[in-house]
């Protein structure tokens, strides 16, 4: 067969007419774009169909920056649905992000200039809700706690030239969907464990087991083949197959259960009590939840994580040190109880105090330590604390006619001295605010051998204090255990500047995930967890991150 060699000239006018075309076809819908989004003002809702767009302003000034060019091709597209439907696996819903309605309009054959204006819109918009939620997450933290003062701002000024850009093809618009994604190892360790409890939930999840007297390592029950089954769920006991018949506790099973206690933050003694079953009992649906409630909390703090911070995660009753994304250190920690909550936000140390004095607090003074006082007249003394007025001068405690004392008329301070029965113990690490919340140490060591820990008034007592104040200070040869005792043995109330301040953040999360990649979870002492997943399940809402606390 002979091919026909076209003449060249010929093949540059088809070209040519081909070039004319496309921008004739281009300038329609750039002309259907511009009616479309000049119909309408700013203070105005954009509507396509029956789809209110999330965020017009910042639509209208994205299309204005193009002049109204299309920018949306099928590469592009492929990239936005692919991360529309990862966002599930995140615990975001993709139909915040339009994908039935974007779905929809891509399966029409042919569509008109103005249908096609339409779906650039909509896929803008998609795009932006989507970009907006993994960076700063879908609830307003504010919103939900008037105390929150972690930073949510955009990181440029020139939002709409960042759109611009990671338009420019499918690869620029993957890795900023990838970047802004990438939140660390504790996040992905989330999603994976949402993943498996997603697989448990469609697998019939696990069966209920009933009440009944604590079941007790080496004994027989009925129960066992059911919580031999539940701790397979949650991957504490091999796969195995189960006897029915075998009702005895035995050894293999009692390392199981109190791996799962250690996990589910109760007293690990290997009793199958009332406590344990009661964890065990949570639906997988509740720990789903759950989940979807901490990974949205980590997008809220994501643009507040820097290369070294100390964390207190409240709910889980422990203070961490992070350096370079790792854990480098933890220990227990007594937070406030749910009428004295430890509050939520962030700020940065920067001194320490040994010997440590005590000002009681106002809710304190009014709550505990005057009706104690007017019960007993030697409280002070066995508390080793003196009436100190506004000069600084110390009272007779004998010249207070207490019977007429209340905390409103009540002219003076009440301090307790440094020493070991002092409330704050031998230190306290500090971060003036305007809570009056500080890490500390405590006299009431043996309360942290509990496994719920809320004993406090909203301060954080700290189990291993003076190892957080040698990392702080950074310089073991001058800062050490030695030296802490020499200061301490002396009384004197002695204050240490750090050599840098250094972040903390105070932070409430249920769930984390564990150094071997198990997942563990605490109770929501504070009643949290319900409020960010009605938020979740709210239809989508922009608030401008400069706008927010």
């Amino acid at each position: 067969m002979k091919f026909r060699v076209l003449n060249p000239f010929f093949t540059l006018a088809i070209l040519f007419l081909l070039i004319i075309v496309t921008q004739s076809v281009s300038a329609s819908v750039a002309d259907a774009l511009k009616q479309q989004l000049q119909t309408t003002d700013d203070n105005k809702p954009l509507t396509i169909g029956q789809t209110k767009i999330g965020i017009p302003q910042m639509i209208r000034n994205f299309y204005l920056y193009t002049d109204y060019q299309p920018v949306w091709n099928q590469a592009k597209i492929n990239v936005l649905l692919k991360n529309i439907e990862k966002s599930s696996t995140l615990g975001l819903s993709p139909e915040d992000y339009l994908q039935t309605e974007i779905t929809n309009r891509l399966k029409q054959k042919r569509m008109t200039d103005q249908e096609k204006a339409q779906l650039d819109i909509l896929l803008t918009d998609s795009l932006i809700r989507l970009a907006y939620h993994l960076k700063y997450g879908k609830v307003v933290p504010a919103e939900l706690d008037p105390n929150w003062n972690l930073r949510r701002a955009f990181t440029t000024t020139d939002q709409i030239a960042v759109l611009h850009y990671a338009l420019r093809s499918g690869d620029k618009l993957e890795k900023m969907l990838i970047k802004i994604s990438n939140i660390g190892p504790f996040y992905q360790g989330l999603i994976n464990a949402l993943a498996r409890y997603r697989q448990i939930e469609t697998a019939g999840g696990w069966q209920t087991i009933p009440s009944g007297q604590a079941i007790k390592p080496d004994i027989s029950d009925p129960r066992i083949p059911l919580i031999k089954a539940r701790l397979q769920f949650s991957a504490d006991l091999p796969k195995a197959a189960i006897n029915p018949d075998d009702l005895h506790y035995s050894q293999s099973i009692e390392n199981a259960v109190k791996q799962y206690q250690q996990r589910h933050n109760l007293e690990s003694d290997g009793v199958i009590g009332k406590d344990t079953l009661e964890q065990m009992n949570i639906p997988v649906a509740q720990r789903i939840d759950q989940l979807k409630a901490n990974l949205e909390r980590m997008r809220w703090v994501n643009d507040n994580l820097g290369d070294e911070f100390v964390v207190v995660n409240i709910a889980g009753f422990q203070v961490y040190y992070v350096k370079d994304n790792k854990i480098t250190w933890h220990t227990k920690a007594q937070v406030g109880t749910s009428y004295r909550k430890t509050p939520v936000f962030r700020d940065d140390i920067t001194y320490v105090e040994f010997n440590p004095t005590w000002t009681v607090p106002p809710t304190i003074l009014r709550k505990d330590v005057l009706p104690k006082i007017k019960k007993d007249r030697s409280y002070l003394k066995k508390k080793n604390m003196n009436i100190i007025d506004r000069n600084g001068k110390i009272i007779n405690p004998q010249s207070i006619d207490w019977s007429s004392v209340s905390a409103r008329n009540f002219p003076y301070m009440i301090r307790q001295e440094p020493g070991p029965t002092n409330a704050l113990g031998r230190v306290k690490i500090m971060f003036p605010n305007k809570h009056l919340v500080y890490l500390h140490d405590t006299p009431s060591k043996s309360k942290f051998n509990k496994a719920k820990r809320a004993f406090s008034s909203g301060c954080v007592r700290v189990q291993k204090p003076f190892e957080l104040v040698e990392m702080l200070l950074k310089d073991k040869s001058k800062w050490n255990p030695e030296s802490f005792k020499k200061i301490l043995d002396g009384g004197k109330t002695t204050r240490v500047n750090l050599p840098d301040p250094v972040p903390v953040l105070l932070l409430y999360f249920t769930a984390r995930m564990g150094e071997k990649g198990q997942v563990y979870f605490f109770k929501d002492v504070y009643k949290r967890d319900e409020k960010v997943i009605k938020e979740l399940q709210k239809p989508f809402k922009f608030v401008r991150p400069e706008d927010s606390k």
